[in-house]
């Protein structure tokens, strides 16, 4: 255990609990600090796009020791359920037989989080707004606004856990020779809901997580425990179908109509929401540095914000604070090597992942409904089931490991450019699964 010091960590998400606890268990003194209310007092926002915990994340959580309380709240998913239009639905395996990720409502899990942080003593400070940050001195300022009187406090070392649009990143970005990129796409996502049964079972499969691509745009669902789906319709801002043209009832109705019939019976459910939850906007967002001396660092999405098309957002987040823990542990009370250790091994990472979510969102929207994609799949997933000793499949190697996110993104270009070439082959429809395809990949990897 460290020499105890007085942490503050200013933001109440998912990341920001989970810091919470690991600090405690190195024995030091945490508040929390949170401009919202107390998520477990309040109904979440209707913002929420449902998590998929993998590999990173179930590592970080059994590090924490808290894995299986919350096991309990996630669902299996072991494949993919693609509705293309005109199509029957057809199902697609994640990776080998066990590898699932899991479905976990985002509102349950938080609230779980933070009792867990509490349990393990720290304190929580609710509608508690941060107006200033004090970096050399390590000292917060909060208040009812920014012309109220504020309220002063000290600490030893302050983490900015406070999302994509941080109060303590943006007292950062001040310093000389910060820098800082935000780049927002022109997609936005509205979250929808298909309810349960009247017997409280699922409506659909409920080890899938399902996809409508629709090319500009797509729906997807993630079962929940109590029965109903967590859907996200994403869909461009502005255009000829986008949020912008659904204006009425009526236009809802034609809508969901036109695009999902395979799900009719749910329109009058996701018509009420479509017009009750907010539209919401994504962002990427890059920084450096992101710590500032032996006094300040930034965790999550405060330091690496990204879409939410690969499923990482909260993985990579909970594996920052891991990776943390293991300099903690490695450098014992040197702060400033620990922060400066972290910040340079995750930066790279948290750029590959950032690039490899913008690029799964024109797969999946797009590309999964074209039979040339899905037969370059298919090829990948038989070599590499044939010779797992060549070739790992990009999403299994993000996913289903905790390698580096940096060598996935480049041993993913090297992949995609031997496809290119094996996609080239003639008749490649008729010959995908003969000896001469996996000859000739085997010679390419070999080049």
């Amino acid at each position: 255990m460290q020499k105890e010091k007085d942490v503050a960590i200013v933001g109440s998400g998912l990341v920001g609990s989970l810091l919470a606890i690991f600090l405690r268990k190195q024995g030091h003194k945490v508040t929390v600090f949170d401009r919202r209310p107390d998520v477990r007092k309040v109904q979440f926002s209707g913002r929420s796009i449902n998590l998929a915990m993998s590999n990173r994340g179930w590592k970080a959580l059994r590090e924490a020791g808290v894995e299986e309380e919350i096991r309990g709240l996630a669902l299996p998913l072991d494949k993919r359920a693609m509705h293309v239009e005109g199509q029957p639905v057809y199902f697609q395996k994640y990776g080998e037989e066990g590898e699932a990720i899991y479905s976990i409502s985002r509102g349950v899990l938080n609230r779980k989080m933070i009792d867990l942080a509490e349990n393990a003593g720290a304190k929580f400070k609710f509608e508690e707004k941060i107006w200033d940050v004090d970096m050399k001195e390590a000292r917060l300022y909060t208040g009812e606004s920014e012309k109220s009187v504020w309220k002063e406090y000290k600490f030893d070392l302050i983490f900015g856990a406070d999302g994509a649009f941080s109060r303590v990143r943006h007292k950062m970005q001040r310093q000389s020779r910060f820098n800082y990129s935000q780049h927002f796409i022109d997609v936005g996502y509205k979250e929808l809901t298909i309810l349960a049964n009247e017997d409280g079972s699922h409506r659909l499969d409920n080890s899938s997580f399902h996809i409508w691509p629709r090319g500009n745009f797509m729906l997807i669902a993630m079962p929940n425990l109590d029965g109903t789906f967590t859907c996200t319709l994403f869909m461009p801002f502005e255009g000829e179908v986008s949020f912008e043209s659904i204006k009425t009832e009526q236009d809802a109705d034609a809508f969901f109509e036109n695009y999902f019939p395979d799900i009719k019976d749910e329109i009058s459910n996701l018509k009420k929401d479509f017009f009750k939850n907010p539209t919401s906007a994504m962002v990427t967002i890059k920084c450096f540095p992101w710590s500032y001396y032996d006094k300040i660092t930034l965790v999550g999405d405060s330091a690496h914000a990204i879409v939410p098309f690969y499923g990482q957002g909260m993985n990579a987040g909970f594996e920052d604070i891991s990776v943390l823990n293991d300099k903690m542990n490695k450098y014992g009370d040197d702060w400033e090597q620990i922060f400066e250790e972290y910040q340079t091994e995750r930066k790279p990472n948290a750029d590959a992942i950032a690039e490899l979510s913008y690029r799964n969102f024109v797969e999946m929207s797009s590309k999964t409904a074209d039979p040339m994609f899905l037969l370059r799949k298919k090829i990948e997933k038989k070599f590499a089931q044939e010779h797992p000793e060549l070739w790992t499949p990009l999403y299994s190697r993000v996913t289903f490991s905790d390698k580096a996110y940096a060598d996935a993104l480049k041993i993913g270009d090297y992949q995609r450019g031997i496809m290119d070439q094996v996609m080239e082959i003639p008749h490649i429809e008729e010959k995908w699964d003969s000896e001469e395809v996996e000859k000739e990949i085997i010679k390419l990897i070999k080049k």
